[in-house]
């Protein structure tokens, strides 16, 4: 069996996505957002593993076209958000129009890497006993956001993580915001609440703070990760997916912490500079982390 550096998976949605100057239909989720930014990247070995409707497959055709290696398990649904911006680009509002049947361990058992990243868009994407037994294969990662979204008649709530501490002792690193850092741990302090989550057993807590920055702990230093001023700001959508997939392609690469966080925050301010995926290169990026203004975090 190959084993990749690097493997997503998730479902690829259906977005409708709403701002103050337009409404645009588009593909999107966790795997939709990595697959197209890593494709930029030809020394990695990356694979993605979705699910999705029939009606949705011309989206998988697009990827094989660009040389994204993609495994697909059929889905009687694909997942539909409709995502609603302010003109605050950090603030939205969701719903879920329909939903993508859970992934499983059956359907994960002929695919091997270094780092899985589990791109969770609701609370029961991903069952305790398949990261479980993709830890015993390799590194964890993983975004909260889909873990503290429960949908009820359409609507999304907000909710903790339901089993959190079961999961979260088999997860090498995990991305979250400032928001969801306070659902998961009862904490507003950066640094009380990243030590919580290690202290649950993340190796490596990325703590996102939109356009203040980004912390990133290991259980024993602090990185401070600048955020890198852009041009314009266009659409924010997929801007923490494209975030993760820099840092989880530079720590496959072996960079470091502080490198990987700067290549993943550089990244997604190119990306929120245009509607749709992150489209650069990797020397748009190391030229931004060189010429861009930077606002440092504080804690």
């Amino acid at each position: 069996m190959q084993k990749h550096d690097l493997c997503c998976i998730g479902h690829i949605t259906l977005d409708k996505v709403v701002t103050p100057r337009s409404t645009v239909h588009m593909p999107g989720g966790t795997a939709f957002y990595t697959s197209h930014a890593i494709r930029h990247f030809d020394d990695i070995d990356y694979t993605l593993v979705t699910s999705l409707a029939q009606s949705e497959m011309d989206v998988v055709d697009d990827l094989r076209s660009k040389h994204v290696d993609v495994h697909v398990v059929p889905s009687k649904h694909s997942v539909y958000f409709e995502n609603i911006y302010e003109e605050n680009q950090n603030n939205r509002t969701q719903r879920v129009l329909a939903k993508a049947d859970p992934f499983s361990v059956d359907s994960l058992k002929n695919v091997d890497a270094g780092i899985f990243l589990l791109g969770a868009l609701l609370a029961d994407d991903f069952p305790l006993e398949l990261v479980e037994y993709l830890s015993t294969k390799g590194m964890i990662a993983i975004d909260s956001q889909g873990y503290l979204r429960e949908v009820r008649e359409q609507n999304v709530y907000p909710i903790d993580w339901e089993n959190k501490i079961e999961t979260l002792k088999y997860v090498d690193i995990l991305k979250v915001n400032d928001l969801e850092m306070e659902v998961l741990t009862g904490m507003k302090d950066i640094k009380q609440a990243a030590q919580q989550l290690h202290y649950w057993g993340v190796k490596e807590v990325l703590v996102t703070l939109g356009s203040l920055g980004s912390i990133i702990y290991d259980g024993k230093d602090y990185y401070k990760i600048p955020a890198y001023k852009p041009n314009e700001v266009v659409d924010a959508t997929g801007c923490g997916d494209t975030y993760v997939t820099g840092y989880l392609y530079k720590r496959a690469k072996g960079a470091g912490i502080e490198e990987a966080g700067k290549f993943a925050a550089a990244m997604a301010t190119i990306k929120i500079e245009g509607s749709g995926p992150f489209n650069g290169t990797k020397e748009d990026v190391e030229n931004r982390i060189r010429t861009a203004e930077q606002i440092i975090p504080e804690i």
